[in-house]
């Protein structure tokens, strides 16, 4: 301690000197004092490390057309699943004395939701009706909010499951055509160009005369050709990256080519895949309404989106809220999921870090 008092005291007698008399000086080893360092203490990270992943997150909530549509999706998803449940009438209840009631509701008559009709009567008071249908009722006296609901919920179900069958084919498919190469990736392609010659109307037709009209075979029909997108995405992406320097350390250090695939390759395309899932989607609950709509989708009395615009474009010029509703509903799930994907994909991409 008197050792760095003594230096101190000498270096401040030399800077005093140049100071008064501007003396040069030689800088020599006793100028310089040495801090003083706490062993016990080292090397800490003040803040915590951030990962692809994490720093995704965050550009993603910067982006508010995203996190609104996220939020509107997140409702829309808890109202399919507990809207039917919110009166005591089901999808498939019938009541004639009930047919074509307009839409009313007693904290919203101001709204219009006061249950007149086009020439303002009061369709309830006419009918001595004490029970109020938030989205009126069709023309067999079935509720619209519980069909609604129902026909979102549905619509929903078909779109996850076709997604879901398609991201589970396409990256398998187009992994291994990709990693493998050579005559398996020419065979494996040519399918696929087979594939996306045969149109999805004909396809569909094809499985409504197997098999029933329904769920099922508006499922069959979208995976038939539904992964060909992702499968191509995928191959896309493992033909950049398994030529990377990453890869090519990993096989000399004796990795399988399972290891390579799925701890590797697969992780570094989960990008492009997620977006490629968030577009499909969509797509899929348009494609299932078209069949609906042009009636080769779900029959009666099972409810979807697409079956409850077809039924409201057929009275849409004397009951037009039986069209309004479920076009207002497919028309927000579809914008959501697309401002979504176009989120992701701008959250997902490294060169949209600055």
């Amino acid at each position: 301690m008197n050792l760095e008092i003594n230096k101190q005291k000498s270096f401040q007698r030399k800077v005093d000197n140049i100071q008064e008399h501007n003396v040069p000086t030689m800088i020599t080893d006793d100028l310089f004092v040495a801090a003083p360092i706490d062993q016990k203490k080292h090397e800490e990270i003040t803040t915590p490390p951030v990962t692809f992943w994490r720093e995704a997150f965050g550009r993603l909530l910067k982006n508010k057309g995203s996190v609104i549509s996220l939020i509107l999706l997140v409702l829309i998803s808890v109202m399919a699943i507990v809207g039917p449940h919110l009166n005591e009438f089901t999808y498939k209840q019938q009541n004639t004395a009930h047919t074509n009631l307009p839409p009313k509701i007693t904290w919203l008559e101001w709204l219009g939701f006061n249950g007149k009709d086009a020439h303002g009567v009061d369709q309830y008071e006419k009918r001595q009706i004490t029970t109020n249908y938030w989205f009126g009722t069709d023309e067999f006296g079935r509720d619209l909010w519980t069909r609604v609901w129902k026909g979102t919920q549905i619509s929903l179900f078909i779109a996850l499951v076709a997604a879901i069958l398609d991201l589970c084919i396409g990256v398998l498919y187009g992994g291994i055509s990709a990693f493998y190469g050579g005559k398996v990736d020419n065979i494996m392609q040519r399918i696929i160009e087979i594939l996306v010659g045969i149109p999805n109307l004909i396809v569909i037709i094809l499985f409504i005369l197997i098999l029933e009209p329904g769920i099922t075979s508006i499922i069959l029909a979208m995976i038939i050709t539904g992964w060909v997108g992702m499968a191509r995405v995928v191959r896309g992406q493992i033909l950049q990256l398994k030529s990377q320097e990453f890869v090519l350390a990993s096989r000399t250090l004796g990795a399988s080519k399972t290891r390579l695939i799925w701890k590797h390759l697969l992780p570094n395309v989960m990008g492009p895949i997620i977006v490629t899932l968030m577009f499909t989607i969509p797509t899929a609950i348009f494609f299932e309404a078209f069949l609906s709509f042009i009636g080769l989708g779900l029959q009666a009395p099972l409810a979807s989106l697409g079956v409850l615009i077809e039924d409201g474009y057929k009275a849409m010029r004397f009951f037009a809220y039986k069209l309004i509703f479920p076009s207002i509903v497919i028309s927000v799930v579809m914008i959501c999921f697309n401002l979504l994907g176009d989120g992701l994909r701008d959250a997902l991409d490294p060169k949209m870090r600055k």
